[in-house]
C-alpha cells in the first residue's frame, strides 16, 4: 500500500491504532482500518476485499485481518443474523460513532447505522446476576428503495 489510499483516516492516524493496539502496521491492517473508517455503515468482509482490490491483498489476508482487529478491540463483528458477518470500527476509534443499532432491510439485505438513535439498557433495581458487556440493538423492516 506504498502509494496509499484517499481517505478520511491518515495513514498515521491508522498507525497509531495499531500501534495502541499492540499489532503491527501492515499495509493490510491499515487498509482494512481506513476501509472501515470511511464506510457509513458495517460492511462485510467480501466489501472490504472489494474496496481494497486495488491493492492486491487476497481475501485469506483481509480476513485475517479483520479477525486479528477484531481480537484487539479495534474493530468489532456484528451478528445480525445473516449468513455473513458485518465489521465496523469501534466507538472512539477513528471516525467510528458512539454505540448505535443498526438497521436490516429484510429484502434487499442493506445494513444501515442508525447514528440518530440512542438506546439505553437500564436493569430493574436488584437485578444483578450478569454484567452486560456489549450490547447490539438491530431493528428490521424494510428500507426506502424497497417500501
Amino acid at each position: 500500500m506504498a502509494r496509499g489510499r484517499n481517505s478520511a483516516l491518515s495513514i498515521d492516524s491508522a498507525k497509531s491504532l495499531l500501534r495502541e493496539a499492540g499489532l503491527r502496521c501492515t499495509a493490510a491492517r491499515i487498509g482494512v482500518i481506513q476501509s472501515l473508517s470511511d464506510s457509513n455503515s458495517p460492511m462485510s468482509p467480501n466489501e472490504v476485499a472489494e474496496d481494497l482490490v486495488e491493492f492486491g491483498f487476497d481475501k485469506s489476508t483481509i480476513y485475517r485481518s479483520l479477525t486479528e482487529l477484531d481480537e484487539s478491540g479495534l474493530v468489532v463483528r456484528l451478528e445480525l443474523g445473516e449468513a455473513v458477518r458485518r465489521y465496523e470500527l469501534l466507538p472512539n476509534k477513528g471516525n467510528a460513532t458512539s454505540n448505535h443499532p443498526h438497521f436490516l432491510c429484510i429484502t434487499c439485505g442493506k445494513v444501515l447505522c442508525l447514528t440518530g438513535f440512542h438506546v439505553d439498557v437500564v436493569a430493574d433495581s436488584g437485578t444483578s446476576e450478569f454484567s452486560l458487556e456489549l450490547t447490539e440493538v438491530l431493528l428490521k423492516g424494510r428500507c426506502e428503495a424497497c417500501c
